[in-house]
């Protein structure tokens, strides 16, 4: 077998890492949810066997063969959950198309019954006491909670130079298409365990690039949503302006699949009052004809540089998109920025805050607590440090003080330089999205709190290193985004799975028929 294709059986895996009985061949490594989807309904396959096959997949490439250790921890009442899914299917009337599908979350989201890490030491004995929404919402759809994706520690804010994948937990993720390049944003886990097939989809968050530098990394769809489309009860947070969850998959319409579990209100989180999306499906939106008539500004300085691999991919997307009936605008907007406080402020405010809600034997009650353990346990805790820790720590949030002053006319300023610049592009050009290479996109929308998409564009020729493309949009137009991304991907179909860009780690795996080339 391929490294991409699992031995789906109903019985347990062996010490080798292979399933025993009859198997049934299907490649996990690009396999879609409609795909799955179908061969569930028509009973081929049981979301006991699929959820079986994922953790033998899990087993065979995340902690042996290349170890790309992307999954913290596999969920123990999984097996549990597929049985229920099986259960649910047989009866009558339609059903959420992720009925019986695996999925892992990021391990700063809370899953009852399996502590909520954020990759911290300090936190491993960390239990919430009830899942998050997003989590009860995947549930209500009747998908397989399969595990938690390892991250970036604390979302890549316990300090400053942490490598991306790295957390003093979990140690450090590896990108699937090259180990010797980082698997980027605190979403690392997320975007590697979607790349190389070790759950259906998956779940990461974003502050600032977050799920967009993953996708594109990781060559997968990412999703950053509108701030206040999916729910952030019950995620360890950085910052309540800028937090949200979003999906990273294989494909667009898996995204839009899993977006549409994400999507829905949450008294506990106001910022999801004002979403006029709830109850919207956005497979609903992937249409081939998007694109026709879609007016686009090509931000100037986002351009990659000529000469470039990346500029030869740049203009091989820019052309699809044309083809397709894009009209495309050259534009100029101000991405810069200036030094913001908001971060360092809302970090120890909404952390406190998530902390709170813990149960009473939860071993950190605060940020002060954890910066604590972490100093009493510096080589466990703080290879990298935990300057923002300290920093955030320092902050004076009483309501009259110097630094809840600074923090509100930072948080204007920062709104200001993205909000407000992009608003005033899109109006005055009738735009109806803004096209980025790569993560460029991510900055100033996670500032304003808007939506990005980023799609596979192909890879590099000297290095088959990924390239992606980003739309931005307004707040709430995740719809015609994701029309977008669809009609992109489906022109071009430029993905490439991981075994099949980089062979060389998935070549003698527990996946891989046996072959001379695999011998001691």
């Amino acid at each position: 077998m391929v490294a991409g294709t699992a031995s789906v059986t109903s019985s347990r895996a062996g010490a080798s890492g292979h399933s025993s009985g009859k198997p049934l061949s299907i490649d996990l490594e690009s396999a879609t949810v409609a795909q799955l989807g179908g061969l569930l309904d028509s009973g081929k396959i049981s979301s006991t066997k699929l959820t079986e096959a994922y953790l033998d997949r899990i087993r065979a490439l995340n902690s042996q063969g290349p170890s790309l250790n992307a999954i913290r921890s596999v969920n123990p009442n999984a097996m549990k959950e597929a049985a229920a899914a099986d259960r649910m299917r047989r009866g009558k009337g339609p059903h959420s198309p992720l009925l019986g599908i695996p999925v892992v979350v990021k391990d700063n989201i809370d899953v009852a019954g399996m502590p909520t890490t954020a990759g911290s030491v300090a936190l491993a004995r960390s239990y919430p006491a009830k899942d998050a929404p997003i989590v009860a919402q995947f549930r209500k759809a009747g998908a397989v909670i399969l595990g938690k994706a390892n991250l970036t520690e604390f979302a890549n804010y316990l300090t400053s130079g942490m490598p991306g994948g790295y957390s003093s937990l979990g140690g450090q993720v590896l990108n699937a298409y090259d180990g010797s390049q980082s698997p980027s944003g605190s979403s690392a886990g997320s975007g590697v365990a979607a790349s190389a097939g070790l759950g259906a989809v998956t779940v990461g968050t974003e502050t600032s690039g977050s799920i967009l530098s993953p996708a594109y990394s990781n060559s997968v769809v990412g999703i950053k949503p509108t701030v206040g489309l999916a729910s952030r009860t019950g995620i360890v947070p950085i910052a309540a302006s800028q937090d949200t969850a979003g999906p990273l998959t294989r494909t667009v319409a898996d995204a839009a699949a899993t977006l549409t579990a994400l999507n829905g209100k949450d008294p506990e989180d106001p910022a999801t009052a004002a979403n006029p999306l709830v109850g919207h499906d956005f497979t609903d939106d992937l249409s081939t004809t998007a694109l026709r008539g879609a007016r686009i500004g090509v931000v100037a300085g986002q351009v990659p540089a000529a000469g470039t691999d990346n500029r030869a991919l740049w203009d091989a997307a820019v052309t699809a998109l044309r083809d397709q009936g894009a009209i495309l605008v050259d534009v100029t907007l101000d991405t810069s920025g200036h030094s913001s406080t908001v971060l360092s402020y809302e970090f120890k405010r909404d952390l406190n805050a998530y902390l709170a809600r813990l149960p009473r034997n939860a071993p950190m009650k605060s940020l002060a607590d954890i910066i604590a353990y972490n100093t009493a346990h510096p080589a466990e805790a703080l290879k990298f440090g935990q300057v923002n820790a300290l920093n955030s720590q320092a902050k004076d949030l009483g309501a009259d003080s110097a630094d809840t002053a600074a923090y509100k006319a930072s948080r204007a300023q920062d709104l200001a330089d993205s909000k407000d610049r992009i608003d005033a592009v899109m109006k005055d050009n009738s735009l109806t999205a803004l096209l980025f290479a790569n993560s460029g996109s991510a900055g100033i929308g996670a500032k304003a709190g808007y939506p990005s998409v980023s799609v596979p564009a192909g890879y590099q020729a000297a290095n088959r290193r990924p390239f992606s493309i980003a739309f931005l949009g307004t707040a709430w137009s995740e719809p015609a985004l994701v029309g977008y991304a669809y009609d992109y991907e489906q022109a071009t179909k430029l993905r490439r799975a991981p075994s099949v860009i980089n062979p060389a780690p998935y070549r003698c795996t527990a996946l891989t028929a046996f072959t001379e080339t695999c011998a001691p």
